[in-house]
């Protein structure tokens, strides 16, 4: 107990014995973190089906699994189980070293991309990259690659149009995802997770309430971008068969899976980085370092930010077994129609209360800005003033959406109207009628 919150550096003098302070440093507790941070992730996607199944029982008003272990706890070890002995069948005319390593390109993509979101402060972040969420939408969008290399590699026109399916359902949401996250960037002033979760904690405020519609953009592109429900369409069933993974089997059918589990904890972790304030919550500053509890400040921080994921977490299953799915041409509409626009509309509108901001400090001594020094640090009256802009933000990207798809709609009925009007009028030549030839009464 005394160690957790004394923090009293133990692990370190015992490394330095065998290695030299670089190796530790800079090799052994990287290597430490990411065991944990695989280790954890690992758990979390086999236990992740087990809270599904158990969330969609509650709702359905089921038990889900009960038979594996206490209240079906060891489920998801029997599933693994089951999988590893599986036969792991190879179609005949498939390309054998892609269709091998499609699988592993996608639970690769998911799993480096845990390297730099930050969990907690201090040891809890395996790595500050400057450009971190750069970073995160380059590797998360090789998962895309992942999908088509499978669908085509299989040989199969089912997997193949599964697979073009998922990649421009992929594609067009990861445009409205990466528009998104702009507002947040322009108050936060870096590309760094960690300095903009500082950026947060410096202010006392949550970018939620500076970028509540960049928020639902996010999430709802993150959403479809992981292919999950009410977006499943490279997984329906009664259309595709089973999408881009209809020809896997076995262990690596299930590595689609483990990916797809661990992109919905990217989703969640960027979004409760750059919206929720990440690990910052103001209790936690009570055990700062600076009282010689930095253990606890730490384990403390981790806890919050895991709680922040968890309930967006939650918002998955909930919407999996609330929706319908949509049909496809709903799915591109929603992406290239309504999320694409607000984002823009969101960009144009954050940068309006940048620069309101910035303009009324110092105007008849009014004071907005405290420091830039890390992020937009915003006094009672400019924090007010970004707040309110980014409530009005709502109602007018709800104008602008509407006018733009009720002009859309407009122009497609009246187009449609033209083709019945144009559909009535008499094609080729009139018929023309068959002539009776009556006989001549003489001739009766």
């Amino acid at each position: 107990m005394i160690a957790f919150f004394a923090a009293p550096n133990i692990i370190d003098p015992l490394l330095l014995k065998f290695f030299s302070e670089q190796t530790v440093n800079y090799v052994i507790w990287p290597f430490i973190q990411v065991g944990a941070v695989v280790t954890i992730t690992a758990l979390w996607v086999a236990y992740a089906t087990y809270l599904e199944r158990k969330i969609s029982a509650f709702m359905q008003a089921r038990l889900g699994p009960m038979r594996v272990g206490p209240w079906g706890l060891l489920q998801p070890i029997a599933d693994g189980l089951k999988l590893l002995v599986k036969e792991d069948f190879i179609p005949e005319n498939a390309d054998r070293w892609i269709f091998f390593l499609a699988p592993y390109i996608a639970v690769v993509a998911a799993f480096i991309v845990m390297a730099v979101v930050p969990f907690g402060p201090d040891w809890a972040v395996i790595t500050d990259v400057n450009i971190g969420i750069l970073f995160v939408l380059a590797v998360s969008s090789v998962g895309v690659l992942a999908l088509i290399l499978a669908g085509w590699s299989s040989n199969s026109k089912y997997a193949l149009l599964g697979a073009l399916r998922s990649s421009a359902q992929m594609v067009s949401y990861e445009v409205s995802m990466g528009l998104a996250i702009i507002g947040a960037l322009m108050f936060a002033r870096t590309l760094s997770l960690s300095g903009i979760v500082a950026a947060q904690a410096s202010d006392s405020i949550w970018f939620l309430l500076y970028q509540p519609i960049g928020f639902v953009i996010f999430l709802i592109s993150g959403i479809a971008e992981n292919n999950r429900a009410p977006f499943d369409l490279p997984e329906a069933e009664s259309e595709l068969v089973a999408g881009f993974h209809t020809e896997y089997s076995g262990f690596r059918w299930s590595l689609f899976f483990m990916a797809e589990y661990a992109a919905m904890v990217v989703v969640t972790a960027v979004a409760t980085t750059l919206y929720l304030g990440g690990w910052y919550f103001p209790f936690v500053y009570r055990f700062t370092e600076a009282r010689g509890f930095h253990n606890a400040f730490v384990v403390l921080s981790l806890i919050v930010f895991l709680l922040k994921a968890g309930l967006l977490l939650y918002l998955y299953f909930w919407l999996r077994w609330t929706l319908p799915r949509f049909r496809y041409d709903q799915l591109m509409d929603l992406g290239w129609k309504w999320l694409l626009p607000a984002a823009l509309i969101n960009i144009v509108v954050s940068a309006i209360a940048v620069g309101t901001v910035q303009s009324f400090d110092g105007w008849h001594g009014m004071r907005t800005i405290e420091s830039i020094t890390a992020g937009l640090n915003l006094t009672a009256t400019g924090k007010g003033i970004a707040i309110a802009f980014g409530m009005a933000n709502l109602f007018v990207t709800a104008g602008f959406l509407s006018l733009i798809n009720w002009r859309s709609r407009d122009f497609n009925l009246k187009k449609q109207r033209r083709k019945i009007r144009l559909a009535d009028l008499p094609q080729g030549k009139p018929a023309v009628a068959p002539v009776v030839i009556q006989p001549k009464a003489n001739e009766v």
